[in-house]
Order: C-alpha cells, then sequence, then structure tokens
C-alpha cells in the first residue's frame, strides 16, 4: 500500500524537492505552501505522514499540530524548524510532533528520518496486532487505537513519543530494553551520544504516570542495562 504525504512548507522551492525525493521512494505526496491550505488538507484528508513547517504564513505548525492531534486518526507529524534552541525542539514535540528536524538539514537525514517514522509505526501496529488494543496494568488502561491513557481513573496527556514509549514498554511486561534499543525500536533510529534523549523522556513520562516517579511501579531502572516495565503489576479484575 503507498503511503501518502503531505508536505506543508512555504518554501516551494525546498517543497518541491521534498516531493521529487519522496515520490523517489514510492510515496504518494500532496504539498501546501502556507499554514492555511496546510491545515485545510490536514483536517480534511487522511495521510500516513506530514512534514511540517514550523514558521508557516497564515497559521503557525504549531497550530497545525495541535489541530491534527485533536483527530480520532493518528498521524505522525515530522516538524521542520529554522530554530535550533532545546527549548524549540521541546516545544514541538510536546505539542505532539513525532521528531524535529532543524534546517539546513541534508536530503538524506530527512528520507532516513521519514523511513524511520514507517518502520516506527509498522512495528507498533504489529506488536498491538499480536497482543491487544486495550492493556490493563495496575491503575494503568492504555488504549493503543485511540492512543489514550487513564491512570487511576484520570486521563493522562502524553506527546507522541512517550505514549510509543509507554505502549512498547506495557506491550512486553518484563522485558529489558537498553537506552540504544528504545531509541532503535521507537524512535527508529539510533543516534550515538544522544540516548540522553531516552532519559529526558522517561523522566517526563514517570512524572505524569507514577505517583512516585522517584520510585516508580510501572517502568522500573535496572541500573548498568536499562528499563523494564513492571511484570507483577496486578489486573484490576483480579485486584
Amino acid at each position: 500500500m503507498t503511503h501518502r504525504i503531505l508536505v506543508v512548507e512555504d518554501n516551494k522551492d525546498l517543497a518541491k524537492v521534498l516531493k521529487m525525493h519522496l515520490e523517489d521512494l514510492s510515496l504518494e505526496v500532496e504539498l501546501a505552501y502556507d499554514g492555511v491550505a496546510g491545515l485545510t488538507k490536514a483536517e480534511t484528508g487522511t495521510y500516513d505522514l506530514i512534514i511540517l513547517d514550523l514558521m508557516l504564513p497564515g497559521v503557525d505548525g504549531m497550530k497545525i499540530c495541535r489541530r491534527v492531534r485533536r483527530k480520532k486518526v493518528y498521524t505522525p507529524i515530522l516538524m521542520l524548524t529554522s530554530k535550533s534552541s532545546e527549548m524549540d525542539r521541546i516545544l514541538g514535540l510536546e505539542m505532539g510532533a513525532d521528531d524535529y528536524v532543524t534546517k539546513p538539514f541534508s536530503i538524506q537525514e530527512l528520507m532516513a528520518r521519514v523511513k524511520a517514522i514507517f518502520r516506527r509505526v509498522e512495528g507498533l501496529q504489529s506488536n498491538v496486532h499480536q497482543g491487544q488494543d486495550i492493556i490493563h496494568a495496575g491503575g494503568l488502561i492504555i488504549d493503543s487505537a485511540r492512543r489514550t491513557v487513564q491512570c487511576a481513573g484520570k486521563a493522562i496527556e502524553l506527546t507522541a513519543k512517550e505514549f510509543d514509549l509507554l505502549l512498547h514498554f506495557a506491550s512486553h511486561p518484563g522485558r529489558v530494553y537498553s537506552r540504544s534499543q528504545l531509541l532503535d525500536t521507537v524512535w527508529g533510529y539510533g543516534h550515538d551520544g544522544y540516548e540522553h534523549t531516552v532519559n529526558s523522556h522517561m523522566n517526563r513520562l514517570r512524572a505524569k504516570i507514577e505517583e512516585d516517579p522517584s520510585n516508580p511501579k510501572y517502568i522500573l531502572t535496572v541500573w548498568g542495562v536499562g528499563y523494564k516495565f513492571s511484570d507483577t503489576l496486578p489486573h484490576p479484575e483480579a485486584a
């Protein structure tokens, strides 16, 4: 099945270059050159990936990202920006972007990120199909289809990456993952020296789901190795 991609980029030359290279990967590509057209296409169309510039005329990329995340159907978002500060990067990810590329970037890097997103999404979907759509673990309820999480009856707002991390762990209770394995599986690519990215996401995820993040009961640290999801949590019906 051909993947459909929406590219929202006001630099027409760059947008056309991206379209050409994406089509070389046998992907179907639509273009939008401003935020208004991009938002309309994103809300009315169905896409397997949206490549979204942060700074757009009309409607900025952050607003488009937030609006896309309100849809029931989950669509991966790869955000492009000329800004390079860590705060901008974190803000983009907190708004729901799956990945983030700072301009100027190489076409090869962007294509690698696109492939990584598709590998990650397909891998996570495969894991879910082999298991179950709704996972119960202690006080957690994870709905993989709707991408929602409840903890002790309260809805928990997670970023795209935080949800993918939690779903991956909860789908494999007791299995220990190193930081590099998590980068490969959840991010879809490895980054030497970027294992602190896993640590920062884990800290934010624990802060949202753990009653006491310093003494977690869901995602446990295996010292010297990595992390694992507890395999001793009671099912609610057995509690």
